[in-house]
């Protein structure tokens, strides 16, 4: 007889990278605060943003949003093998 956790049921994995890719700044931008909490509660110390690199308009929201977040340590531009300017990895503050 297997038993089933169930309190494992509803828990859900915090993953170091977030996807808002062809989604609107007013969809992006929430979801991105809310993986950057999670993030940080799970205590990781980096995430990967990937946001595409299109006209530019949701990179340059992003990276305002992320200059002012107060979890953000630092930002950059992903590099070569990372995703380049479609994705921007972001250094996370350490819990005390």
């Amino acid at each position: 007889m297997v038993h089933k956790n169930k309190y494992r049921a509803n828990t859900t994995s915090v993953v170091g990278e977030i996807h808002l890719r062809r989604l609107t700044i007013d969809e992006a931008l929430p979801k991105l605060d809310k993986c950057l909490n999670d993030a940080f509660m799970a205590g990781l110390y980096q995430i990967r943003v990937i946001h595409g690199k299109g006209t530019g308009t949701l990179r340059r929201v992003i990276r305002e949003q992320l200059a002012k977040h107060p979890l953000v340590k630092s930002y950059r531009i992903g590099d070569y093998g990372e995703g380049g300017a479609g994705v921007t990895i972001v250094e996370l503050v350490q819990k005390l």
